[in-house]
């Protein structure tokens, strides 16, 4: 079982350097830490994919607000190695040289929580647990976590780590909200066997949780197709209908609703959530003090 304490909701990193410059990156952080948050996720990666971006931008700009502000025992890092256009995979040496070039970005001396962005099947298990482990011993990562893995292979990841006395996964992180519940089928239960928690992405999907996404509206927004093809499934407009009502219930937003849902799920240890300007903070903090019942929880999931 992980050891971190997490909070009731991990602020994503992702819009760091991306739809975030440093000067809101830096409002937004604040915000979240005065307001009790204490997780923060990020990865080598973000964001790579904008126009003039190499990826680690978000790291970068993570890593100046933690040296600026002196933060750095108040709250807790994760990133994530493999997916990095100069650091592809999870062989021992790309694993060794990608966590230096987090700890340069991030300017600290330790990750707090360090994933196997994606699986890589051409790197035996064996060598990429026994690289992790290298790094939980000198320091440099407190423990390790697992994103879009399949349950078979967190099983044989465990197995091999249990059988060879090195590290393990303590957290997945995946892809899970309220309408898309795919790994309630096998992730979630295979994690619960193994005690591994999860930490799901998407929380929103892409924003249409949000409920600003409604038929016949626009959005101007980045995300605004992905998040815009829910309204065409009839449970996208069910879910809509359930999260208006719950969130007048108790005056509040349909965004704090969904965030609520998900962290009071099981093996869920907090949502991922991310937000470009402190504003749009707002309704991501309402949903940390916010409990549903059981009936609002069956509700929302359509039971």
């Amino acid at each position: 079982m992980t050891n971190l304490g997490f909070g009731p909701l991990i602020l994503g990193g992702n819009t760091f350097g991306w739809t975030s410059d440093r000067d809101e990156s830096f409002a937004v952080l604040d915000a979240f830490l005065a307001a009790g948050g204490t997780a923060i996720d990020t990865a080598d990666v973000y964001s790579a994919w904008a126009d003039g971006n190499t990826g680690g931008e978000s790291e970068t700009i993570l890593g100046e607000w933690l040296a600026s502000r002196g933060h750095r025992d108040r709250v807790e890092i994760a990133t994530k190695v493999s997916q990095h256009p100069q650091r592809q995979g999870l062989s021992a040496a790309t694993v060794r040289a990608a966590v230096e070039d987090s700890l340069r970005r991030l300017r600290t001396d330790r990750i707090d929580l360090y994933y196997a962005h994606r699986d890589d099947e051409a790197v035996p298990q064996e060598e990429v647990l026994a690289a992790f482990d290298e790094l939980v011993r000198a320091g440099k990562v407190r423990e390790m976590g697992v994103s879009n893995f399949a349950p078979e292979r967190i099983r044989s990841a465990v197995a091999i780590a249990e059988r060879d006395g090195l590290v393990r996964p303590t957290v997945s992180q995946d892809r899970y909200n309220l309408v898309e519940r795919g790994a309630e089928a096998e992730l979630l239960p295979a994690l619960a066997e193994l005690g591994i928690v999860e930490a799901p992405y998407s929380s929103l999907a892409s924003g249409f949780l949000t409920g600003k996404y409604r038929p016949g509206s626009e959005v101007d927004s980045v995300r605004a197709g992905t998040a815009g093809r829910y309204l065409q499934a009839p449970e996208g407009l069910a879910v809509l209908e359930a999260l208006d009502g719950i969130a007048a219930a108790h005056g509040t937003s349909a965004t704090a609703v969904s965030l609520a849902w998900l962290r009071q799920q099981p093996q869920v240890v907090a949502p991922i959530a991310s937000a470009r300007t402190p504003e749009q903070l707002v309704d991501l903090l309402a949903s940390m003090r916010l409990e549903l019942t059981a009936a609002e929880l069956d509700a929302l999931a359509g039971r």
